[in-house]
């Protein structure tokens, strides 16, 4: 069993336990423990209330949804993972910050996409996208249903130099489900980019283009093919928006590994559109 937990943040929302079920999956997959974590998101300034009262304060019921979130989340794991080690704690300060500082030292962390109501759909929403482009660990963004399994992992491949980590992790999720692997490398060059050069790609150009980018992705992907000898392997290169591309390979993955910068403080043009169309679980993978 693995020392290091998946981390699973929660609200209550339905959304929220999605996410809470695929890292009880997850922890069940690699021999790890489970902890679930909530941050009530109190407002600046704002503290609970002193002494008895007959009533609660709004921080009161935030605390209490927070408890809320805390039982239904393990309750949901416990059904899918009965024998799985859980874990839950309340977390404290900026929802965004405390929930990505949790996932400091685990083996993945795993948010939902969105919250419960039109305000909280914010701050969580607020909270996948930052966690995702700032944890120190991978961040799983579980999207929608999650159906049969495909059997397949999908990795973007943007520079062809490749991000180890990314790889890694994609591999050691595709052997892990005995699933096959496929490394998309999407390429585009914006209109306005053509127009201000004066150019036009002509078919012969983009086949050439696509040619040489085969042949680096294929040498790539060789000492993983030789590390992960019973992973499938494929691979595709593709003339279009890597977001949109990588969007569309969702629907037919298990899983989309995405490589990020540690540094990174933004959301990103691709990691930003594949988070918000995906059709299944994202993963952000920071470089090592």
């Amino acid at each position: 069993m693995s020392a290091k937990p998946i981390v699973a943040a929660s609200d209550g929302s339905e959304e929220s336990l999605r996410a809470v079920d695929w890292a009880a999956r997850e922890a069940v997959l690699r021999g790890a423990p489970l902890r679930i974590v909530s941050a009530p998101g109190l407002l600046p300034r704002m503290v609970g209330s002193q002494g008895h009262s007959e009533y609660e304060t709004v921080s009161d019921v935030i605390r209490d949804e927070s408890d809320y979130a805390l039982t239904a989340a393990t309750a949901r794991a416990a059904k899918v993972a009965p024998d799985l080690l859980i874990d839950a704690d309340h977390l404290s300060g900026a929802p965004a910050e405390a929930v990505t500082e949790a996932g400091s030292g685990a083996l993945m962390l795993v948010v939902g996409s969105r919250g419960v109501g039109a305000f909280a759909a914010l701050v969580l929403g607020s909270v996948s996208r930052y966690a995702a482009t700032h944890a120190s660990s991978p961040v799983v963004v579980v999207r929608e249903e999650i159906g049969a399994a495909h059997r397949q992992v999908g990795v973007g491949i943007g520079g062809l130099e490749g991000n180890t980590a990314a790889l890694t992790f994609a591999f050691e999720e595709a052997a892990l489900r005995k699933a096959s692997l496929v490394a998309i490398h999407a390429w585009h060059t914006p209109q306005s980019d053509i127009s201000r050069a004066g150019i036009a790609l002509t078919a012969p150009d983009r086949s050439a283009v696509e040619t040489e980018a085969t042949r680096q992705l294929d040498g790539l992907l060789g000492e993983w093919r030789e590390k992960y000898p019973d992973v499938p392997v494929s691979h595709d290169v593709v003339h279009g928006h890597p977001g949109r591309i990588l969007s569309g390979v969702s629907a037919r993955a298990d899983l989309v590994v995405l490589g990020r910068h540690p540094a990174h403080h933004g959301p990103g043009a691709v990691i930003h559109a594949v988070l918000n169309h995906a059709h299944g679980p994202i993963v952000t993978v920071p470089s090592s």
